[in-house]
């Protein structure tokens, strides 16, 4: 990893990482089951904006593989998708970051909503899930949450002066 001087921090980022895991799981009502924030792809966009020379492509394809073994979907699927939007924020993270964070929600919407239409075709071509568009709901409903994700998640990165 590295030394505190140098700006390490990969175990908070692993941790943060940890804690997006058992969010994802977290039991909700049958009702909200399909309001779900994406708190592993919101984490990943976040420290993909904020370090985009140590969270990257390859980061978002092991958190992928570890969020197909939890939620026990084909593998695959989820590091398909995550390291899609990986992709799309590293190539816009200098644009995103000039944005307020009610502007940056918008760009998490869209961000989202691919990881979502991603995740859907897949599973639409294997034969696991329906025709509805329920499924682009998370991407409203993790918009939402980016603001209070992003001042969080800086604070710690501040906390920690991981760089």
């Amino acid at each position: 990893m590295g030394n505190s001087r140098s700006g390490g921090g990969g175990l908070i980022i692993t941790a943060t990482f940890l804690c997006s895991f058992v969010l994802s799981q977290l039991p909700l009502p049958r009702v909200m089951d399909w309001a779900r924030p994406e708190w592993v792809a919101l984490v990943l966009i976040f420290w993909v904006l904020m370090l985009p020379h140590r969270v990257g492509m390859g980061t978002a394809f092991l958190v992928g593989i570890i969020l197909d073994l939890i939620k026990g979907s084909v593998l695959g699927l989820s590091a398909l998708s995550l390291v899609t939007i990986a992709y799309v924020t590293h190539l816009l993270h200098r644009r995103i970051l000039m944005y307020p964070l009610f502007q940056q929600g918008f760009l998490v919407l869209v961000l989202i909503g691919i990881n979502q239409l991603i995740f859907h075709w897949m599973q639409m071509a294997v034969g696991m899930t329906g025709n509805n568009a329920l499924f682009l709901l998370p991407s409203v409903v993790s918009a939402l949450f980016w603001p209070w994700i992003y001042i969080v998640l800086n604070g710690i990165r501040q906390l920690f002066r991981i760089q």
